[in-house]
């Protein structure tokens, strides 16, 4: 498999953001999940429940992932509780280029789990 590092990043984005996103999304445990995430966010926002059903990642996984990507304010949330909406938050707009470079790079070493 080849190496991926943070400075093979093409995309003009402050270094902390790519950095930032290149830990979220690619060298921690669980950034598999979290792209799957944000990708079906940046379609529709979706509950907790929904992301659940959509993606086939139990609850519990799913609050943890958001309240990671909450946490680094890459989602932004409306309401409360079970009901509340999860949304990309406009930090994330700004890196989606950086999420997106992730992503396929991920792709063409990672194989086919990148690419669901």
């Amino acid at each position: 498999m080849k190496a991926i590092t943070v400075r093979t990043i093409e995309t003009k984005t402050h270094p902390q953001t790519k950095m930032l996103f290149w830990f979220l999304f690619a060298g921690s445990r669980g950034g598999q999940n979290r792209i799957r995430i944000m990708s079906h966010l940046r379609e529709t926002p979706r509950n907790t429940n929904q992301l659940a059903q959509d993606l086939g990642i139990d609850y519990k996984g799913i609050l943890h992932h958001l309240k990671t990507l909450e946490e680094n304010n890459l989602v932004t949330k409306l309401g409360k509780n079970y009901g509340a909406t999860y949304f990309v938050s406009p930090f994330f707009e700004e890196g989606q280029q950086v999420f997106d470079e992730i992503v396929t790079k991920l792709k063409k070493v990672g194989g086919p789990e990148y690419s669901r």
